[in-house]
């Protein structure tokens, strides 16, 4: 069970936000805006009943009962992070190709470059045209190394900070290994990605993208100084070796660099009300690095991460797209097994775990099982903070919604057990 000192520590950061938030709009009035509102709001309601709940009643005894608190499962809430990661490793799972290999890409932005992306943040279409820029990008260069224009499959994410939580907008890419020639419908295995040529392909899409973008003089000549800067193109990252083979093994390797939020609560050392110490892996040195800020600055380190509403971070393209995928689906099978030999049940599909499950995992006791007499309690009452009660199964009762199924009986009252036990069914399939 979780101990009185992992929650005060778990609830560290909406302490933080909490006390702040009031004096941090005041101090960076361009935050003060309706849906960061509602995010902050749905984080510090997050794991309490105020925030709604799904109540549990045991309709054998009528004595077992249980609230559960919905949950934010924001990427932006340190508490629901792990939540987050398991729906995203779920998410990606489920798109990864049986047989297929896939190479792990990173591309990144200048430091010069990064000023611009923050200052367009609330605008989600220059965001989007990164990433639509970055898979034209990585298609060109596949196609010059297997010598044919090809349709490849990218599952790719965006990330926008870097450990230390500074804004740092970049791409993380699962690409295949090959792509469809359309015209000779042909599978193209890719043996070698050439990523000296990736640098300056990046290069040359980013700044055309962004010159685009903000057509104005100083972006003209912030795209020439750039290109005399970087003579070798911009960083791009392909991982050594194959990313792991298992679909829980990709998506876990890819979730690990976007599901999470810009720190974890655990990376909290203290805040005395003044200012926030936290810890992060330095990139360049390896080592464990602190680092103090004031309040306001931590928290605007935060919520500058938090993205335009509605915002896909995982996109997929090309071959990855189902219906894309279901066209050329053959193709890519029989192309396949000429290059290499599927092996069967290798991949895995991972569903992702609710709250029962995850309760169950960390504490080893079931949180929906009846105290009193052990039996598996049912959905008694949703309550949401803003439609009030949506399910009401005591209400159902007294309406006599369940008659229809049972035997006439005493009709000079009814209790949970004599009304309930004769149909039990799950009303809703919650994911908490």
């Amino acid at each position: 069970m979780i101990t009185e000192e992992e929650k005060k520590d778990k609830n560290i950061f909406k302490q933080i936000i909490e006390e702040n938030w009031e004096d941090f709009k005041k101090k960076y009035p361009s935050y003060n805006k309706p849906y960061y509102e509602e995010v902050i709001k749905k984080t510090l309601l997050c794991g309490s009943e105020q925030g709604g709940y799904t109540e549990y009643r045991c309709m054998e005894c009528g004595q077992g009962m249980r609230r559960i608190p919905f949950t934010c499962k924001s990427c932006f809430c340190l508490s629901c992070s792990k939540v987050y990661t398991d729906e995203v490793v779920s998410q990606v799972s489920k798109m990864l190709r049986s047989g297929m290999k896939y190479r792990h890409v990173v591309l990144t932005i200048p430091e010069q470059l990064r000023e611009v992306f923050y200052k367009y943040r609330h605008n989600g279409k220059i965001l989007s045209e990164l990433m639509r820029t970055g898979y034209r990008c990585v298609e060109e260069v596949v196609g010059t190394a297997v010598k044919r224009k090809v349709k490849i499959g990218m599952i790719m994410v965006l990330q926008t900070h870097g450990r230390s939580g500074h804004y740092n907008p970049h791409l993380h890419i699962l690409l295949t290994s090959g792509g469809i020639n359309e015209e000779r419908k042909e599978w193209k295995e890719l043996g070698y990605l050439p990523f000296e040529i990736i640098h300056t392909k990046w290069q040359y899409h980013l700044l055309n993208m962004i010159r685009e973008q903000v057509p104005t003089k100083e972006m003209n000549k912030m795209v020439d100084n750039l290109y005399k800067l970087y003579t070798k193109g911009f960083v791009a990252n392909v991982s050594k070796g194959e990313a792991p083979e298992k679909a829980k093994g990709l998506a876990k390797y890819l979730a690990k660099y976007m599901a999470s939020p810009p720190i974890s609560v655990r990376r909290i050392i203290r805040y005395d009300g003044e200012t926030v110490t936290y810890w992060y892996n330095d990139h360049e040195t390896k080592a464990r690095k602190e680092e103090s800020l004031d309040v306001l600055t931590f928290i605007g380190r935060m919520v500058q991460h938090i993205l335009p509403k509605g915002f896909q971070r995982i996109r997929y393209y090309g071959l990855q797209a189902t219906k894309t995928y279901e066209k050329w689906s053959q193709v890519i099978k029989e192309g396949l097994k000429n290059f290499c030999k599927a092996v069967q049940g290798v991949y895995e599909v991972i569903e992702s775990r609710n709250y029962r499950q995850r309760y169950k995992e960390s504490s080893g006791k079931d949180p929906l099982k009846c105290p009193f007499c052990g039996s598996e309690m049912k959905v008694w009452k949703i309550w949401h903070p803003i439609y009030g009660v949506i399910y009401d199964e005591e209400k159902n009762i007294r309406q006599g919604k369940y008659e229809k199924y049972s035997k006439p009986r005493d009709r000079g009252g009814c209790t949970l057990r004599g009304c309930t036990r004769i149909l039990q069914i799950s009303m809703f399939s919650l994911s908490l």
